[in-house]
């Protein structure tokens, strides 16, 4: 008698499954507009061919990833996984949306170890001699692109169920909010410990993994998993986002692709800068241009061992996030899985 095994399909291979076909997805999409637009003058292919090359570039796709975790993580029904696929491919080009806005905002010159879209394309302008300021020229570029994103975004979640949809329109709204007062605190040079790590999570946690999971759960129809998503998203999400600013002050740039120290350059109020201005009146002569022996902020922020009440804070983070979904209604191979995410999101060098 012959015995047939069934194949075991690990939660990690059933969403590494998915998030090929978001690659597809992705590449079809933007293969098919960039052809489109060459058609009609190769001039026009520029802003496609800007989102094209940013996604194209490696990015994590860490919000793909989460969306697909969330979906499948709620039993969906195969007959959805389109729409879950298409919302995962939605987050990576609403990213590249982000990404393309940020990196004018911040005045960055790299992304993933590349010249950024502004700077490439200021650089075009400069070579040709054409009319104009090239920096507003490589600007208007970028910008333009990631309102392009947006619109690519929007157009790939036009299947979301209701429930799904009001969550999408949150997501996108969080981000420009968040983004805003990043440069509005930044500006003001406020010490605000509490609204720093609220920043952190608006602009980037939420629409990193809370937004994605319970995203992912109302297109299978889960809605009930929200609360449970919404406390290991929120923990996780400022996690990810405090690594972020750690890897900006003190990561390696040949690591993380994106120079070292540039939120310092740009003073943003990151919470390393807020709780080293709470405790160090420098950190205010500096941020105001003025002499302090010639400290750099850097050093102040290390002196004052404030890197090591960060790396406390996620690895409180991290347990908060592993706590919220081990008591989530889960198959047992799903909670093993998210939890891991939660040390790969947190502990990661770029």
């Amino acid at each position: 008698m012959s015995v047939t095994h069934r194949e075991v399909v690990t939660p990690a291979a059933a969403r590494d499954a998915l998030l090929s076909q978001v690659e597809d997805r992705l590449r079809g999409l933007l293969a098919t507009e960039t052809s489109r637009w060459s058609a009609m003058d190769p001039r026009a292919a520029v802003p496609v061919e800007v989102v094209a090359a940013l996604i194209g570039s490696g990015g994590k796709r860490l919000r793909p990833a989460f969306c697909l975790n969330g979906f499948l993580s709620a039993g969906g029904d195969p007959a959805r996984e389109p729409v879950a696929v298409d919302a995962a491919a939605a987050l990576e080009v609403l990213h590249a949306f982000a990404l393309l806005h940020d990196d004018v905002l911040d005045d960055s010159p790299l992304r993933h170890g590349e010249p950024t879209a502004h700077e490439w394309h200021a650089s075009v302008h400069r070579a040709a001699g054409w009319a104009g300021e090239p920096r507003r020229f490589g600007e208007g570029v970028a910008a333009l692109a990631g309102d392009l994103a947006h619109i690519y975004a929007d157009r790939l979640v036009s299947e979301l169920p209701p429930a799904a949809r009001e969550i999408w329109h949150e997501l996108r709204t969080e981000i420009i909010i968040g983004q805003y007062l990043d440069i509005r605190v930044a500006a003001e040079r406020i010490a605000d410990p509490e609204m720093s790590r609220w920043i952190a999570v608006c602009k980037s946690g939420r629409y990193t993994v809370h937004r994605p999971l319970v995203l992912g759960a109302a297109i299978a129809g889960r809605q009930d998993l929200a609360p449970a998503f919404t406390r290991y998203g929120a923990a996780l999400g400022e996690a990810f986002q405090l690594r972020d600013d750690l890897i900006d002050a003190f990561g390696d740039s040949a690591v993380s692709g994106k120079p070292t120290g540039l939120d310092f350059a740009q003073q943003k109020m990151t919470l390393l800068v807020a709780l080293a201005m709470c405790r160090d009146d420098r950190v205010s002569r500096l941020l105001a241009g003025q002499s302090v022996g010639g400290a750099t902020l850097a050093q102040i922020v290390t002196d004052l061992d404030v890197r090591g009440e960060v790396e406390c804070r996620i690895d409180h983070l991290v347990k908060q996030a592993q706590a919220a979904i081990a008591a989530a209604p889960l198959d047992p191979e799903w909670r093993d899985e998210l939890a891991r995410a939660a040390v790969q999101a947190a502990y990661r060098q770029k």
